[in-house]
């Protein structure tokens, strides 16, 4: 048992020494601020491509049947093409998957 929690502790060092390099290297080595336009842009847009490739492949496995999911989505879409606010999008969403199900219950 004891041998147990001391192979814990080593694994908890190492992701604290993993996340303060994650966290401070770009801070060592970027010490001036990015000048080029590009580079500036592209960074701007990491956080979402990121977010999004975390989020979107789940998002087709979190109802248990994908044809309710892909009707969500649909919806999703469609909403966040027009222009509706983040709030609306998911309800109306959250609603298309409950219709779907209730109409796939039905057949």
């Amino acid at each position: 048992m004891n041998d147990l929690w001391h192979n814990v502790w080593i694994y908890i060092a190492i992701m604290a020494v993993v996340t303060y390099l994650i966290r401070m290297l770009p801070l060592t080595v970027f010490r001036r601020e990015i000048k080029s336009r590009f580079v500036r842009s592209f960074l701007a847009y990491i956080p979402y491509a990121v977010l999004g490739a975390m989020t979107f492949p789940d998002v087709f496995y979190s109802t248990g049947d994908m044809r309710t999911a892909i009707c969500g989505v649909a919806v999703a879409v469609l909403l966040a093409w027009r222009g509706r606010s983040l709030l609306t999008v998911a309800v109306a969403a959250c609603c298309a998957v409950a219709l779907a199900q209730g109409f796939l219950l039905l057949v």
